[in-house]
C-alpha cells in the first residue's frame, strides 16, 4: 500500500481563496480517472495471468491509484460544493470503457504491455509534479506531491517487470519506441476527453475532439521544461539508454517547444 492515507492529509490547512478555477478543471477530470483503476487491474491481471508474484503487486497498484482518486474527490468536496463525484463518476464511467475481457496484452506483449504502463506513470509523475509546482492551495499541493511520489514508485515497478519479460521476449528497440509513442499519443484519447466532459460537465453532445482539446488547454499550460526534462529522463530508461546530457536537453527543448505550439493551436481552434 501507499506509504499515505486520507487521514495523513492536513485537511484544516485548506485555503478556498487560493483555489485556481483552472486547476479545479483538469482536477475534476483527474479524480474520475484516478478512481476508475479497478479496470485496468483487471486487464493487467488476465493479461499477468500465471505471474502469481506479480499479481498482487497489480492489486496493490490499483489500490494506491484509487487513492489517489478519493483524495482528489475528497479536496474537489471543500474547493467546489457544487461538483458531485460520484454523479459525474457515473456518467464517465457508463460512457467510457475500456476491454477487460483479452486475453492478452493490447501492446502484443508483456514486455510491451509494461513499458506502455512505464509511459503512463511518466505522464502521469510529471503531471501531478507540474500542478503541485504551480499551485498556492496548500492541501492539494500537499496531495499532488504524494500521487507523483506514488506514481514514480509505480513507474519503477513496471520498468522492474518489464525489464524481467524483456529478458525472454527480446522485443527490439524500434519496436520499444513505437509502442512508448504511440501510448503517448493516446494521451488524446477518450478516457481523458470523457473524464474531463463529464467531470466538468460540459454543454452540448459529448465531442471527443473538443473536450480533448479544451483539456490539454489546460493542461499543458502547467508544463515547464523542468517537467519535461523529468519525464525525457524517464523515458529514456525505460527504453533502456543510458543518461547522455546532451541528448536529453535537446529532446527537451524539442518536446517543450511542440508543446507550446501545440497550444498555440488548440487555443485558436478553442477561442
Amino acid at each position: 500500500m501507499a506509504g499515505w492515507n486520507l487521514d495523513n492529509i492536513n485537511w484544516e490547512n485548506f485555503q478556498k481563496n487560493k483555489v485556481d478555477d483552472s486547476l479545479l478543471k483538469i482536477i475534476r477530470a483527474a479524480s474520475l480517472v484516478e478512481y476508475r483503476s479497478g479496470d485496468y487491474v483487471l486487464y493487467l491481471k488476465k493479461v499477468f495471468y500465471d505471474d502469481k508474484e506479480f499479481i498482487p503487486l497489480i492489486e496493490n497498484w490499483g489500490n494506491e491509484e484509487k487513492l489517489h482518486g478519493k483524495a482528489l474527490a475528497k479536496w474537489l468536496s471543500l474547493a467546489d460544493s457544487k461538483f458531485n463525484f460520484d454523479e459525474s463518476y457515473k456518467e464517465f464511467y457508463k460512457n467510457y470503457s475500456i476491454n477487460i475481457n483479452a486475453d492478452e496484452s493490447v501492446r502484443g506483449s508483456r514486455t510491451g504491455e509494461l513499458l506502455s504502463r512505464c509511459v503512463v506513470e511518466i505522464g502521469t509523475s510529471s503531471f501531478y509534479t507540474a500542478i503541485a509546482d504551480c499551485c498556492d492551495e496548500p492541501v492539494l499541493k500537499q496531495i499532488c506531491l504524494l500521487i507523483a511520489r506514488d506514481e514514480f514508485s509505480h513507474y519503477s515497478l513496471f520498468r522492474r517487470g518489464m525489464k524481467t519479460y524483456q529478458k525472454n521476449e527480446r522485443i527490439n528497440l524500434k519496436n520499444k519506441i513505437f509502442i512508448a509513442i504511440g501510448r503517448v499519443f493516446e494521451a488524446t484519447d477518450d478516457e481523458l476527453a470523457s473524464a474531463f466532459y463529464f467531470g466538468n460537465r460540459l454543454n452540448g453532445k459529448y465531442n471527443r475532439k473538443k473536450a480533448s482539446n479544451e483539456y490539454a488547454y489546460y493542461a499543458l499550460k502547467l508544463y515547464k521544461e523542468i517537467h519535461i526534462n523529468k519525464g525525457i529522463k524517464m523515458l529514456l530508461k525505460a527504453l533502456g539508454f543510458s543518461s547522455k546530457y546532451i541528448f536529453e536537453r535537446i529532446l527537451t527543448k524539442f518536446v517543450f517547444i511542440f508543446l507550446k505550439i501545440k497550444l498555440q493551436i488548440i487555443e485558436l481552434r478553442i477561442s
